[in-house]
């Protein structure tokens, strides 16, 4: 879907922000970049759209040089979602998710039928809300419409530059839980730029570690956790030992919710936190088995839920 070849970003000051880069992205992948401030992934991220030009080597979007594309072609099939969500304030909401498809000679029944389906997705009415201004809504509706403004007219693909980061803790959260389920339904190729290993944890099918415009480790959220690639991934994800023994499966399982559909595997109570990890980079949500009973269930989101207490309590028992 996306593929960088020989990538590099050097600055008209000298400053190599992106060295020589090499990765695909596959069609329909969450793809997180991650790595402290300065390591160049928003640069990576701007060059797919060709906001920043490249300095040398080649980006490709389905074996299409990116420069080979009409630049309104390129940016109308990729959605931008931004940290400062942007939203036209003297425009309504239904207006403000609008404004590509009108570019695209979209007609105003196709642009209301659109409104209306993009609003339920994200659990906002359209009739309470498509017709308020931007300053009525708060700070997590608000990113909810910059979200499905960027999938207004259908992409193939969404980048988002940090869109979370300056939400309240409780809005982050349940964004993220929004931006999962969401996935599930539109299956789209998400480029995701964060600074927080626990969002991206959650949220990745594959995460890019980046540190001073190099890949350091690119891989599964498993693949992090279980085999950091140096001290720096150790310590940037926020651990240093191997697996412990203080990890209980049982300790972290919820009831299961009868409403869901039946996992396809099943995991034993006694399971070590690494094979909990291999399992569920197969299945969303396992079904946890005691003697032979199912006792409850877990998946990706308690595990990272799991880490993230970990790290605030100061305990080493995991990777």
């Amino acid at each position: 879907m996306i593929t960088f070849e020989n990538v590099t970003k050097q600055f008209v000051d000298g400053t190599t922000a992106v060295d020589n880069m090499n990765f695909s992205i596959e069609k329909g992948e969450f793809f997180v970049l991650i790595g402290p401030s300065g390591c160049g992934k928003t640069t990576t991220l701007k060059m797919m759209n060709r906001l920043i030009p490249l300095s040398t080597g080649t980006i490709f979007i389905d074996n299409k040089r990116i420069s080979d594309y009409n630049i309104n072609e390129l940016r109308w099939n990729i959605g931008y979602v931004l940290q400062q969500i942007a939203l036209f304030p003297h425009m309504t909401i239904e207006e403000n998710i609008a404004i590509v498809p009108e570019m695209k000679k979209w007609n105003n029944d196709q642009i209301k039928q659109r409104t209306y389906e993009l609003l339920h997705m994200v659990g906002l009415d359209p009739d309470t809300y498509r017709q308020r201004k931007p300053s009525e809504l708060s700070g997590g509706q608000q990113q909810r419409i910059g979200v499905i403004r960027a999938l207004a007219a259908d992409p193939d693909i969404i980048l988002m530059d940090e869109p979370f980061s300056a939400l309240d803790p409780i809005s982050r959260e349940k964004l993220q839980e929004d931006i999962i389920d969401l996935q599930k339904k539109i299956n789209k190729t998400i480029v995701f730029v964060t600074h927080d290993i626990q969002e991206a944890l959650k949220l990745a099918d594959r995460i890019c570690i980046m540190k001073e415009g190099n890949i350091v480790q690119l891989g599964t959220p498993n693949d992090i956790l279980t085999h950091p690639a140096n001290d720096f991934v150790r310590d940037f994800v926020g651990s240093s030992n191997k697996i412990g023994t203080a990890f209980q499966l049982e300790d972290i399982v919820q009831p299961i919710d009868t409403q869901e559909p039946k996992p396809a595997f099943t995991i034993d109570a006694s399971a070590t936190l690494e094979e909990v990890l291999e399992m569920l980079s197969k299945e969303e949500t396992l079904h946890v088995t005691s003697e032979g009973k199912t006792v409850g269930r877990v998946n990706r989101q308690m595990i990272v839920h799991y880490f993230s207490s970990s790290l605030k309590e100061g305990r080493r028992e995991y990777v």
